[in-house]
Protein backbone atom coordinates (compact mmCIF):
# COMPACT_ATOMS: atom_id res chain seq x y z
CA UNK A 1 0.00 0.00 0.00
CA UNK A 2 1.33 3.39 -0.79
CA UNK A 3 1.54 6.53 0.81
CA UNK A 4 0.39 9.96 0.17
CA UNK A 5 2.07 12.73 1.55
CA UNK A 6 1.18 16.27 1.45
CA UNK A 7 3.70 18.43 2.74
CA UNK A 8 3.90 22.26 4.31
CA UNK A 9 6.13 24.88 4.82
CA UNK A 10 9.20 26.44 3.04
CA UNK A 11 8.84 23.39 0.42
CA UNK A 12 8.74 25.14 -2.74
CA UNK A 13 11.90 27.05 -4.90
CA UNK A 14 14.15 24.90 -2.32
CA UNK A 15 14.96 21.90 -4.85
CA UNK A 16 12.59 19.80 -2.53
CA UNK A 17 11.18 17.87 -5.23
CA UNK A 18 14.56 16.88 -7.01
CA UNK A 19 16.16 16.20 -3.52
CA UNK A 20 12.94 14.12 -2.91
CA UNK A 21 13.65 12.23 -6.62
CA UNK A 22 17.15 11.52 -5.59
CA UNK A 23 16.39 9.90 -2.11
CA UNK A 24 13.61 7.92 -3.68
CA UNK A 25 15.62 6.21 -5.83
CA UNK A 26 18.10 5.49 -3.07
CA UNK A 27 15.88 3.86 -1.22
CA UNK A 28 14.50 2.29 -4.18
CA UNK A 29 10.74 3.56 -4.21
CA UNK A 30 8.49 4.01 -6.24
CA UNK A 31 5.52 6.88 -6.86
CA UNK A 32 5.70 10.44 -8.05
CA UNK A 33 6.43 14.36 -6.01
CA UNK A 34 4.61 17.38 -7.50
CA UNK A 35 4.40 20.93 -6.25
CA UNK A 36 0.82 22.06 -5.72
CA UNK A 37 -0.54 25.39 -6.37
CA UNK A 38 -0.93 25.80 -3.03
CA UNK A 39 2.66 25.94 -1.59
CA UNK A 40 2.91 22.51 -0.54
CA UNK A 41 4.33 19.62 -2.31
CA UNK A 42 2.38 16.37 -2.89
CA UNK A 43 4.05 13.11 -2.81
CA UNK A 44 3.10 9.53 -3.57
CA UNK A 45 5.75 6.78 -2.47
CA UNK A 46 5.63 2.98 -2.46
CA UNK A 47 8.12 0.34 -1.36
CA UNK A 48 9.37 -1.92 1.39
CA UNK A 49 7.78 -0.70 4.95
CA UNK A 50 11.23 0.58 5.73
CA UNK A 51 12.27 2.47 2.67
CA UNK A 52 8.87 4.12 3.19
CA UNK A 53 9.37 4.98 7.20
CA UNK A 54 12.92 6.40 6.08
CA UNK A 55 11.27 8.69 3.28
CA UNK A 56 8.77 10.19 5.81
CA UNK A 57 11.55 10.85 8.42
CA UNK A 58 13.40 12.76 5.44
CA UNK A 59 10.33 14.35 4.13
CA UNK A 60 9.62 15.66 7.86
CA UNK A 61 12.65 17.35 7.39
CA UNK A 62 13.51 17.89 3.48
CA UNK A 63 16.66 19.25 1.83
CA UNK A 64 18.87 22.32 2.77
CA UNK A 65 16.84 25.44 2.42
CA UNK A 66 13.56 23.59 3.32
CA UNK A 67 11.45 24.54 6.62
CA UNK A 68 9.27 21.72 6.77
CA UNK A 69 5.93 22.68 8.98
CA UNK A 70 3.48 19.73 8.57
CA UNK A 71 3.52 16.24 6.87
CA UNK A 72 0.27 14.89 6.34
CA UNK A 73 0.23 10.86 5.48
CA UNK A 74 -2.76 8.84 3.75
CA UNK A 75 -2.20 5.36 2.48
CA UNK A 76 -4.07 4.52 -0.75
CA UNK A 77 -4.12 1.40 -2.71
CA UNK A 78 -1.95 2.03 -5.63
CA UNK A 79 1.59 0.83 -7.44
CA UNK A 80 3.96 2.20 -9.23
CA UNK A 81 6.81 1.11 -11.66
CA UNK A 82 9.49 4.17 -10.50
CA UNK A 83 9.71 7.29 -8.66
CA UNK A 84 9.06 10.42 -10.85
CA UNK A 85 8.77 13.93 -11.39
CA UNK A 86 4.97 15.68 -12.08
CA UNK A 87 4.31 18.62 -13.32
CA UNK A 88 2.74 21.26 -10.92
CA UNK A 89 -1.04 20.10 -9.91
Amino acid sequence: MAKRLVISGRVQGVGFRYSMVEEAERLHLTGWVRNRRDGTVEAVVDGAAAAVDAILSWARRGPRGAHVTDVEVAEIPESFERFELRPTE
